[in-house]
């Protein structure tokens, strides 16, 4: 007994050593090597996802916010009927079944069902508790307001990638780099909250958007579309002095909370992706350049009595047989062959020249994403002056012909139009801010105020449109009504319809035009489009609280 004992208690003492001896070696030699190991087996680097920043318009009223949400997934070695999975999916969650079976029945580890779910279906399947059905936390770019303004707000995918306008143009600002975190997690790979935030928040976006002038111009342009049927129209809202989009609005329209609903063409920022031959409301850059240059006055005498011009191996009429006109007339009452004789005055080159001054052939400069440039004819020939002098042989964009009018508004400066106002840290720091850009003088001064008269006369009641005349202000504007272009030649009933101008005329604070596109039962711009540039003015000025001009006419004159 005592040799057993012995031999038993040296055994003991030696396993004793070696266990000392191993937790030796293992707190004082394999101590950094093991204690990397467990960190890697507890931790997580986790990169951390951004949240997009928030965009505002410029009063401060949320266009695009984040939510978190949950997004659906699957284990599919843990499931052991995909088929009884998937109807119960199809059911809760709204996914096609077909595509559930196959999600389901995949012989990955891991697979997708549906992203981003809607929280009342995540709460119901999550009470399941389904084997192998799991879910992750994501963000969401929610849009509060739907369609309003979605073709400055813009959208994103669904892995919040950039699809269109402000999302696009100031992706770099919204989303701005993020980094990376550690995160513990359990035996079980499941997180251990520690508090950390996982998201990196983007810099805030605040629009020269008002949300309310957007809803006063998409509401007028709506009423438009469902009386006159066009194809497609645009509407937009400018400050003439600072080239500040206030409005932009575009139909068909599409909401960006569904983007992938919508065709690329609903989605299409038709104000300055589309390019049209403007008609008349190009007779400006022909009077411009023909008052600039001393070639006329207001009151030079032009007889149009004929009722037509020819021009090369083109004969150009006037809609309506006039006699001889005053230049001032030429353009009140949108005289074709009065304009055709100035534009043989002036010449191709002036011509074109004035064109590229007043901003056509050439990008705005607009901060959203697609801006079409534009054309102007180069031809010199007989033809190709006339059709100039009428706005044809010229493809333009609907915020090219507003920024135009606008350097007539403004005493004759050519400004970059924009959309963004302030790009703000997610602590209320301002990156950057947005001062008025002036591109080049157009024109002059004394030449801008003979022609705002000019355009003043039009919607006068001898005018081409009394329609777009605002109660108690004066407007200065322009029709326009120009055959459409097609590969197979001129359409002879398809026009786009446009009024473009802006008001009060003598101290202007809106510049606006209206665009409407193969429009049914009528297609004069003072018809169809006139009267939408009324309503939007006249429910603009009111919401700004710009007071009528009459009413200091009044007082001038001894009223009380």
């Amino acid at each position: 007994m005592s040799k057993r004992a012995v031999i038993l208690s040296t055994a003991v003492v030696f396993c004793f050593f070696v266990v000392i001896a191993r937790l030796a070696g293992i707190m004082l030699l394999d101590h950094e090597r093991l204690s990397k190991r467990a960190r890697l087996q507890q931790s997580l680097k986790k990169d951390m996802e951004v949240a997009r920043g928030v965009i505002y318009d410029r009063k401060g009223r949320l266009l695009a916010v984040n939510i978190e949400c949950d997004s659906l997934y699957c284990e599919p070695r843990k499931i052991s009927s995909p088929a009884d999975a998937a109807r119960t999916l199809s059911l809760y969650a709204g996914i096609e079944y077909a595509d559930a079976v196959k999600a389901l029945s995949s012989d990955k580890g891991f697979a997708w069902l549906k992203r981003k779910l809607d929280p009342v279906a995540a709460e119901r399947i999550k009470g399941l508790e389904m084997d192998g059905i799991g879910f992750r936390p994501e963000l969401k770019r929610v849009y509060p307001k739907a369609m309003l303004g979605s073709h400055v707000v813009g959208a994103v995918g669904v892995d919040n990638q950039p699809l269109e306008a402000v999302e696009l143009s100031y992706d770099e600002e919204l989303r701005r780099p993020g980094g990376a975190v550690v995160v513990f997690r359990d035996a079980g790979g499941r997180r251990l909250s520690d508090g950390t935030d996982t998201y990196i928040k983007g810099n805030d976006i605040v629009l020269t958007i008002d949300e309310a002038l957007q809803f006063f111009v998409e509401a007028a342009l709506d009423d438009a579309v469902t009386k006159w049927r066009p194809s497609h129209a645009t509407a937009v809202v400018m400050d003439p002095y600072t080239g500040e989009i206030l409005a932009l609005v575009n139909r068909p329209a599409f909401d960006p909370n569904r983007p992938s609903a919508y065709a690329v063409s609903e989605r299409r920022n038709r104000a300055i992706t589309d390019l049209f031959e403007p008609g008349s409301t190009f007779k400006l850059v022909m009077a411009a350049a023909a008052l600039e240059e001393g070639i006329v006055n207001p009151q030079t005498r032009f007889d149009c009595s004929k009722g037509s011009i020819k021009a090369g191996k083109w004969v150009i009429h006037d809609d309506h047989r006039q006699g001889v006109l005053t230049f001032t007339e030429v353009i009140q009452m949108s005289s074709n062959v009065g304009s055709v004789m100035t534009g043989f005055k002036l010449g191709p080159e002036r011509l074109r020249r004035y064109a590229a001054r007043l901003g056509f052939g050439e990008p705005t400069g607009i901060d959203l994403p697609g801006e079409a440039k534009g054309r102007i004819s180069t031809g010199r020939s007989e033809a190709d002056t006339a059709v100039l002098s009428i706005g044809y042989g010229v493809a333009v964009n609907a915020v090219q012909v507003l920024r135009a009018y606008s350097a007539v508004a403004n005493g004759g400066v050519l400004v970059t139009p924009h959309v963004v106002s302030e790009v703000r840290t997610p602590e209320g720091d301002t990156v950057f801010s947005f001062k008025p850009e002036t591109v080049r003088r157009a024109i002059s001064e004394r030449t801008a105020g003979i022609l705002k008269e000019i355009l003043i006369s039009v919607t006068d009641g001898a005018g081409t449109a009394p329609m777009a005349a605002v109660d108690g202000n004066r407007v200065a504007g322009k029709t326009g009504t120009a055959k459409m272009h097609s590969p197979e030649g001129y359409s002879g009933d398809k026009y786009a319809s446009t009024f473009v101008g802006f008001v009060p005329a003598d101290n202007p604070k809106l510049a606006i035009i209206v665009v409407l596109y193969e429009p049914k039962g009528a297609h004069y711009g003072g018809t169809v489009s006139a009267p939408v540039f009324r309503e939007i003015a006249e429910k603009s000025l009111a919401y700004l609280n710009v007071p009528r001009e009459d009413l200091f006419t009044f007082a001038a004159a001894g009223g009380n």
